[in-house]
């Protein structure tokens, strides 16, 4: 799981097993970002993340879900109208992110067997494709 901000910057990462429910993970990451004294308004995410219950637990906390619903004939409240999922669009910006990421072969796959481990290559793997990035600026 990896969170980035509007320009595609990772904020924050966790890794957690491939058997996992999406839904159940999305708060974990959320916390480790209010750790960090950080508070995100809007959360963009793909329809995995459609649960009343998350929509719920994020508008507590003041942060507005944004995903599209998943088709589900019997439900009986839509949260998201047009102009909320026009915000969706930007989500290229993570998918870019991941791939900056899928530039490195230790991130594509798990070769570790401890997770410490391969959570640390991930974050030296998000240094070195933040380095690249901002090269010019040095």
């Amino acid at each position: 799981m990896i969170c980035v901000d509007a320009q595609g910057i990772p904020l924050v990462i966790d890794t957690e097993s491939a058997n996992r429910n999406e839904v159940l993970l999305v708060e974990p990451l959320i916390e480790k970002i209010t750790l960090q004294n950080r508070h995100p308004e809007r959360l963009i995410y793909d329809k995995a993340a459609d649960s009343q219950q998350l929509r719920d637990n994020l508008a507590d906390m003041g942060i507005d879900l944004i995903c599209p619903h998943r088709a589900i004939k019997n439900r009986k409240q839509k949260t998201q109208d047009g102009r909320k999922l026009r915000r969706y669009t930007r989500r290229w910006i993570v998918e870019r992110t991941i791939a900056w990421l899928h530039n490195f072969r230790r991130v594509v796959t798990r070769w570790e067997y401890h997770d410490y481990l391969y959570l640390n290559f991930v974050k030296l793997a998000c240094l070195f494709t933040m380095l690249n990035r901002f090269s010019d600026y040095f």
